[in-house]
Order: structure tokens, then C-alpha cells, then sequence
């Protein structure tokens, strides 16, 4: 199975694919998809929107994780951040793709074993992970990965409580 994680943001939206290969995770391709503080926010999200199709459609992801809108302390960056997250949920749903929305404190979990763990631990672990040489650059794309990493493993676990279910 393959499962692309996405980090939303309107000026860089991290994203990564992870797979399972002979019972390894591999990282088959992640980056980000950046945009221009000066353009139009709507040439912003078409940015987002028309860069994320191409990648599905060249990867072909069965599930994409998503991470859960969060408001700190800041809501007017939780604005522009839920702008860009609804291009993505729009983008999967026009590539029928099935959509896990996962918390931070759930990634950390799945990826740590730790839902407080620092940025730092889970950027090692993704790098472990995915038997990468180095950690991933920029931060948002370990974020991306992660998220992909904790969508993999929620998804194969749905389907091994589904197949349980029908048997």
C-alpha cells in the first residue's frame, strides 16, 4: 500500500510517500510544494491544488493522512493553513482517495511511541524509518513523511479489523 502524508500550508505544503517493501517502509518520493507570499491567495491554492493532482496521478496513492487542523495560540495562521488543507481534502476527493485526519499528538505516537514527543525525535525516527542518510529537508517534509508513516500503519490496521470482521 501506498500513503501519501500531507502537512498542509498555504506557503509550503509538505508531502511524502511511503510504501511497504519487503516488510521495510520506503520513502518513495517526498518534498514541498512552495508558493509566493506576494501572489494572490486563490494562485496560492491553485498552486497546491494543481502540483498535489500531478503527484497523485504519477504516485497513485491508495490513502492519503492528513494532519488535523489545529488553533494554538495563533488563529490567524490556522487560517490560510485550513484554506490549503480544504485544496488537499478537494484534490483527494477528486482522486477518490481515501482520507485518515490524524492528529499531531497521533503521529508523534505512531512514530515515536510517544504522543509528546519534539519535532527532533520524530524528524530521527522518520530518518530510521525510511533507512534514509539523512533527515529530510525542509522540516515540513518530515512532517509530511510522518504523517504518512502513521496513515500506512492506521490503514493496514483498518484492514486487517475489516478482513477479521468479514471472515
Amino acid at each position: 500500500m501506498l500513503a501519501l502524508g500531507i502537512d498542509p500550508g498555504s506557503a509550503i505544503c509538505g508531502y511524502g510517500f511511503v510504501s511497504h517493501v519487503d516488510g521495510k517502509l520506503v520513502a518513495k518520493s517526498f518534498g514541498v510544494i512552495t508558493t509566493s507570499p506576494k501572489a494572490r491567495m486563490q494562485d496560492r491554492l491553485l498552486k497546491i491544488h494543481t502540483e498535489l493532482d500531478a503527484l497523485i496521478k504519477t504516485f497513485q496513492p491508495q490513502v492519503m493522512g492528513i494532519e488535523k487542523l489545529f488553533f494554538g495560540k495563533n488563529a490567524t495562521t490556522a487560517i490560510p493553513v485550513g484554506q490549503a488543507r480544504g485544496v488537499v481534502l478537494l484534490c483527494a476527493a477528486q482522486n477518490d482517495l481515501d482520507v485518515l485526519e490524524i492528529t499531531p499528538n497521533e503521529v508523534k505516537q505512531s512514530i515515536t511511541g510517544y504522543g509528546g514527543a519534539t519535532k527532533d525525535q520524530v524528524i530521527f525516527m522518520v530518518t530510521k524509518l525510511l533507512h534514509l542518510p539523512e533527515p529530510p529537508k525542509p522540516d515540513d517534509a518530515a512532517d509530511a513523511l510522518a504523517i504518512s508513516i502513521a496513515a500506512a500503519c492506521e490503514a493496514n490496521s483498518l484492514a486487517r479489523r475489516n478482513l477479521l470482521a468479514t471472515t
